[in-house]
């Protein structure tokens, strides 16, 4: 079942309760003859009681379906995506992230 996904504008600064968070690119992973995309981004914790710390994170909406294939009310790109259900896709993923992007299996988020 695919879903749409609106893509983001990047590079802006969210401000969170705790910290903020920055969504730095998109990537459009090779697999299995289809593409996966994933966004990365970097998030900080700044006012928390057990300290404060930033990592770098990725969330996988899934394979590509269609490529920013409209434009929604705001003027964003939507594309569709089906998300990734098999766990050995899922783990062949994080271990792509982690060689290219420098991203642990804590910081990965699937939908």
């Amino acid at each position: 079942m695919s879903v749409e996904f609106v893509h983001p504008r990047l590079g802006e600064e969210v401000q969170a309760l705790a910290g903020y968070y920055t969504l730095l690119k998109e990537l459009r992973l090779k697999h299995n003859n289809r593409e996966i995309l994933c966004i990365t981004g970097l998030g900080a914790v700044e006012a928390s009681c057990c300290g404060s710390r930033s990592f770098h994170y990725a969330i996988v909406p899934g394979y590509v379906v269609s490529w920013k294939s409209r434009v929604n009310e705001e003027g964003l790109p939507v594309s569709e995506v089906e998300p990734v259900s098999e766990e050995a896709t899922k783990q062949e993923i994080v271990e792509t992230l982690e060689a290219t992007e420098g991203i642990f299996q804590s910081d990965v988020e699937f939908w």
